[in-house]
């Protein structure tokens, strides 16, 4: 069978509304789509442009997401209708607002070199995490005061939210268990650092962030790695009185250091590089 007349059978399953719709749709660059955007785009209401979603998904010429959000299946599927989109595209349509943090923005950023099954998607919203074509999607909501620092990257042509290089950081401090542990953290600010990181900024995120346990983090592994942090003497200042973990996925053990106001539960040769 050639490509025309592949073609040809599959547009035979599209009334003349669903082909203009489509055709609409996929002109204007949407990849994933909603209820209302059905409804916008035809005209009509609610309870009609569920319908339509569900004949389309039926038809094989959309995929249901999660409710309420559908991918479109484009011709270059083929018959069989087997496709998918880049991780990032759907993780947009997870939650509204939202940017890709933690392990996912380590790897996005380069300063790790894991490949991270999970995407992890920040939000000041309530919002599902949820598996997606295999996919395991997990949400994080963070106060309105913690949701900064993240710029527009271009995805397949589409603009999705990721946190800067600086905000990664600060957001792996806060969060180790997100970004695998206290020696990926370490691995992403030696890196960072080799590639230029702005540590002022780094040192204002900080202190809008306001997590003691994270400012401890940053400081002590700077130290430990021989970075010279401008903001360091400021950072100490701000050291809140209680102890704080070094590492939260690990075990409740080991010697306090007065200096960072941390129990100190991993051993600090565990943060070197390995020989590779």
């Amino acid at each position: 069978m050639s490509i025309i007349e592949q073609s040809q059978n599959i547009r035979q399953g599209l009334s003349t509304r669903e082909s203009r719709l489509l055709a609409q749709l996929a002109g204007a660059g949407h990849q994933i789509i909603s209820v209302d955007d059905i409804e916008t785009t035809l005209g009509v209401p609610p309870n009609t442009a569920r319908e339509i979603a569900s004949r389309l998904t039926e038809k094989g010429w959309l995929d249901r997401l999660f409710p309420g959000r559908f991918l479109i299946i484009p011709l270059a599927a083929g018959e069989e209708g087997l496709y998918t989109t880049h991780e990032y595209l759907i993780a947009a349509h997870v939650a509204e607002p939202m940017y890709i943090g933690y392990y996912s923005a380590l790897s996005h950023h380069g300063l790790t070199e894991q490949v991270p099954r999970t995407v992890y998607v920040v939000t000041p919203t309530r919002a599902q995490s949820r598996e997606i074509h295999g996919v395991p999607y997990r949400v994080t909501t963070v106060t309105e005061r913690k949701f900064f620092g993240c710029e527009p990257t271009s995805i397949e042509g589409t603009t999705v939210q990721v946190s800067d290089l600086e905000k990664t950081l600060v957001d792996c401090a806060d969060h180790p268990e997100f970004c695998g542990g206290l020696r990926e953290l370490a691995t992403a600010i030696r890196t960072a650092d080799d590639r230029g990181c702005e540590w002022d900024t780094v040192g204002e995120y900080l202190e809008r962030l306001d997590n003691g346990a994270a400012t401890k983090r940053i400081v002590y592994l700077a130290d430990q790695l021989g970075i010279d942090h401008p903001a360091r003497k400021e950072l100490i200042a701000s050291f809140t009185s209680g102890y704080s973990l070094l590492d939260p996925t690990r075990p409740d053990t080991g010697s306090t250091d007065s200096t960072y106001r941390l129990r100190i539960n991993v051993e600090p040769a565990t943060l070197e590089p390995t020989e590779s």
